[in-house]
């Protein structure tokens, strides 16, 4: 914006600089043309006495003499009788041209005739040649000083121009640093407000704005916490049932998604009491546990199942509890919408600065990607939130979901990339 401005008020100013700078050294031009032929008019006008006295041709030459412009051989007289004198550098005008005073362009400058009448209709003419240089004298310095005023006058337009710009722009940058800090999760950022009318308008907008989504975000985290913290009554006699279902493997099971549930919800009410700051877990690991949750279900349905590449700790900027909610809601969708004994395949792949997680299935895939990553959209009979709960993972951390189609199993695949810590 800083240099759009200075080419701006380069531009604008420099076209008014020239608007005036080209008719006034046109002017100039033409005052310095008309001076140098008003001042030949005047010494010709210094002869006519000495005419009106004499024609003696000595006398005639010391009077043309005496002139600055017959000091330089630059005027001449034509006497009636048609003698000369001086060194005549154009024919001189017959008939009625010789009784009235005229200017004669020559090569590189003028001559003045002047007509003096002597008496008994005898003219003498007196002839001044008016040199180029006369006419230009004094026009080219004050084409310079003219252009010197007229580029400081750019200059300065360009320096003031350029000031009010580095304030705009200071303002500008300080608004979109606040901005992007406000979007990044810093919700104390303000600005002070500064610049024009219109910015100053706008960081007051901004203020307010942080200001409401503080309050707003406030009242979200409590009711989140209060609706969270609710659920603990019902969970304490879901534990109670759990326990009171005696030994065995579906009992484990379900006192096991019970601790998880508790768990879960726990953890819902740290991070909303926290603001969601989130944390670094190990990939791997979490994959494990939750493959190993999940292949209990797999044995009944006869799913056969493999996980890749979780041997080693692969770090993720994420919270666990998140990474595990989002591969619970892929293994859940591969349980919900493919028949049963249908493959199902996990990977994890690190790349350079990102970490991605592959869920395939052998299932008959998703015809309708980009539906299926509509919020609230399925189209299965499902609520249609298990790949949103993924995708919004994935971009906190600047990555991506994709879905498409494996290559391996045939069916669906879902790609969770993530940022690695």
């Amino acid at each position: 914006m800083r240099r759009t401005l200075l080419w701006v008020s380069l531009a604008v100013t420099s076209m008014v600089a020239l608007a005036f700078l080209i008719p006034l050294g046109l002017v100039v031009q033409e005052i310095a043309r008309d001076k140098a032929l008003v001042d030949a008019e005047r010494q010709a006008a210094a002869i006519g006495p000495a005419l009106a006295i004499t024609t003696d041709r000595t006398t005639l030459e010391k009077a043309l003499a005496a002139t600055p412009a017959g000091a330089d051989g630059r005027m001449s007289l034509h006497l009636p009788d048609g003698a000369l004198i001086g060194p005549g550098k154009a024919a001189v005008p017959v008939g009625d041209a010789a009784t009235r005073a005229r200017t004669v362009r020559i090569g590189g400058g003028y001559v003045l005739f002047q007509p003096v009448a002597l008496g008994q209709d005898r003219t003498a003419v007196i002839e001044v040649v008016v040199a180029a240089g006369d006419l230009e004298r004094g026009v080219h310095r004050a084409w310079a000083i003219m252009s010197l005023v007229a580029l400081a006058l750019v200059l300065a337009s360009v320096a003031v121009a350029d000031r009010l710009g580095a304030r705009v722009v200071r303002s500008s940058q300080r608004l979109a640093s606040a901005a992007g800090a406000l979007g990044s999760g810093d919700l104390n950022v303000r600005v002070h407000p500064d610049g024009p009318p219109e910015l100053v308008e706008a960081g007051q907008a901004f203020n307010s704005m942080a200001d409401r989504v503080v309050t707003l975000l406030a009242a979200e985290r409590e009711m989140a916490a209060d609706v969270s913290h609710r659920l603990r009554t019902p969970l304490a006699a879901l534990r109670l049932n759990a326990g009171a279902l005696g030994e065995g493997p579906v009992a484990d099971q379900t006192r096991q998604a019970v601790d998880q549930l508790e768990r879960e919800v726990d953890k819902i009410i740290r991070t909303v009491r926290d603001g969601g700051r989130r944390g670094v877990c190990d990939a791997s690991e979490v994959l494990r546990d939750r493959v190993e949750f999940w292949s209990v279900l797999a044995e009944d349905h006869a799913r056969p199942w493999t996980l890749t590449g979780a041997e080693s700790t692969v770090e993720v900027a994420v919270e666990r509890g998140d990474l595990a909610a989002a591969v619970d809601a892929l293994l859940g969708n591969v349980f919900r919408h493919t028949p049963e004994g249908s493959a199902f395949a996990v990977t994890l792949h690190q790349g350079r600065d990102s970490v991605a997680v592959f869920v395939a299935d052998s299932g008959p895939g998703i015809p309708d990607p980009k539906l299926a990553l509509a919020r609230g959209s399925s189209g299965r009979g499902s609520t249609g939130l298990g790949l949103d709960i993924a995708r919004r993972l994935a971009e906190s951390t600047g990555g991506h979901l994709r879905v498409d189609r494996s290559d391996l199993l045939g069916g669906a695949q879902i790609q969770l990339w993530l940022k690695s810590s």
